[in-house]
């Protein structure tokens, strides 16, 4: 079960002291208005996380709190629905016309790596546990949104410039994973990701905190090059072959 490793607590921020946090995002704001960068689209950005945080912290309470699993399904598909569309945010012309494919992507890799994770690693019990779904099922679904996302856009950029499908695809999907590969590289030597800093932060082991942060690790990079590879194998245009292998 998962929660018989998860003890500690962390001291909740006072909103006095959380405000401090934002003086880094302002110094970009700033930077951003005196260099005509697109200050505006950064603050809406800005503000509208900070109403989306608060917003989903009463829902998540209310859900945490239901833990009915017509609720937690409910919500997942809400965010998968929602991931599938801010994907293809790069290619906004053809949104509408690839829907379907950057969905079928993200829920294919995404519910099957959500399933083992949760169900196979961690062995929620129950199986609809609210606190392990969601939370995993959030952080899957953005990084299969995100690959996909990145795929999209390089692809219409590869066969703008008359590049074949199949020589666009190998460097679609190597720019989709460079986030996720980078974070393999950096991971322990740059950074301590976020929920192995949580995790230490709340008093947890480092040592049980490492275990949770390679599932994590591993969850992410197969989920996020599994919706790519789909979503680009979903763009394959009709009647082409493949090219021979060379020998």
């Amino acid at each position: 079960m998962l929660h018989g490793y998860m003890t500690g607590s962390v001291d909740a921020i006072p909103l006095s002291n959380l405000s401090l946090s934002l003086l880094p995002a302002l110094v970009v704001l700033v930077i951003l208005q005196r260099w005509s960068a697109g200050a505006g689209a950064a603050l809406y950005g800005v503000g509208r996380m900070v109403a989306q945080l608060a917003l989903v912290g009463y829902v998540l309470t209310f859900i945490f709190g239901t833990a009915h699993p017509a609720v937690v399904l409910g919500t997942l598909t809400v965010m998968l629905t929602a991931a599938g569309w801010i994907s293809l945010r790069p290619v906004a012309r053809r949104r509408r016309a690839v829907y379907p494919q950057a969905l079928a992507a993200i829920c294919a890799s995404g519910v099957s790596t959500l399933a083992l994770i949760t169900q196979g690693v961690l062995a929620a019990d129950p199986w609809h546990d609210p606190t392990v779904l969601i939370p995993l099922g959030g952080m899957v679904f953005a990084a299969s949104m995100n690959a996909v996302s990145l795929s999209a856009e390089r692809l219409d950029a590869e066969l703008s410039r008359g590049s074949s499908y199949h020589d666009a695809r190998p460097i679609a999907m190597r720019s989709a994973l460079i986030p996720q590969v980078n974070t393999l590289f950096a991971v322990g030597l740059v950074s301590l990701p976020g929920m192995m800093t949580g995790q230490i932060l709340s008093g947890i082991s480092p040592l049980i905190a490492v275990r949770y942060q390679v599932m994590v690790m591993c969850m992410l990079f197969g989920a996020a090059g599994m919706s790519a590879a789909c979503f680009l194998a979903l763009q394959r245009p009709r009647g082409e072959e493949s090219p021979t292998p060379v020998a």
